[in-house]
């Protein structure tokens, strides 16, 4: 019988920073049993603001953890389960503006959920689209991310930079040093918007680390989506010990 997911929601207007990178930079942050998903040669990251929006744990609302912002920076790995490749994406950082989202998230996933203030804005005209999220932790400045496209929304295009980055449908986290947690996140394949402008201003360092410092600060991104995003759901999480 079909189990119930442990969380729905919608996640909506989803902004994605895309960096190619050397895989050699990831290496320190994959979680057991994973390598690093390679598309042109190179490791990607990106960093993503997005809206979650009714959400339901175990199909309740929570009062007032129902819609929130989240800016994290993540990852792409895939996962060999001893029949085929599975793909997912691990995260370096998740930000959210409610504490008990965090420590959620951290224990039962093992997460790495930290919180901030944050605020966004959405304006969505006949003529354009424009998407924005800033944030700020006690370490930094405020940080923004925002995005202007096409209000059209176009479909991926298979074997696209688009496909490959949104085309993860598994999460891994670490749990120890011989232990990954599993778990499904399910979705329809979204559209994209067509991306005419962009502007980061993000304190790289203190949010993510000198390693990733050294790898995106000052660097252009190679590329930039919007997704207007859809219904998801976050499956039961399992853990993966070796074969």
């Amino acid at each position: 019988m079909p189990t119930s997911p442990f969380l729905t929601a919608r996640w909506e207007w989803l902004a994605m920073f895309n960096y190619a990178i050397d895989p050699a930079w990831l290496k320190p942050h994959l979680p057991p049993y994973t390598e690093a998903d390679i598309f042109k040669g190179k490791a990607w990251v990106s960093i993503v603001g997005f809206l979650f929006n009714d959400t339901k744990v175990f199909g309740l609302h929570w009062p007032w953890h129902t819609n929130f912002e989240e800016v994290n920076l993540r990852y792409y790995v895939k996962h060999f389960d001893g029949n085929e490749w599975k793909r997912g994406v691990g995260f370096v950082s998740e930000i959210v503006p409610r504490p008990l989202i965090a420590y959620t998230a951290n224990l039962l996933y093992n997460e790495h959920y930290s919180v901030a203030k944050m605020k966004h804005r959405i304006v969505q005209t006949p003529e354009t689209l424009e998407v924005r999220f800033d944030w700020k932790t006690p370490q930094t400045k405020w940080n923004h991310l925002s995005v202007s496209a096409h209000p059209t929304p176009q479909p991926i295009v298979a074997g696209s930079e688009e496909e490959f980055i949104f085309e993860h449908y598994l999460g891994y986290n670490q749990l120890n040093a011989t232990t990954t947690i599993e778990y499904q996140v399910v979705h329809p394949r979204w559209e994209v918007y067509p991306v005419h402008s962009f502007q980061l201003d993000c304190d790289v360092a203190r949010l993510y680390g000198n390693d990733f410092a050294r790898a995106l600060e000052g660097k252009e991104p190679d590329s930039v989506f919007i997704a207007r995003g859809s219904e998801v759901s976050i499956e039961k999480p399992k853990k993966l010990r070796g074969f």
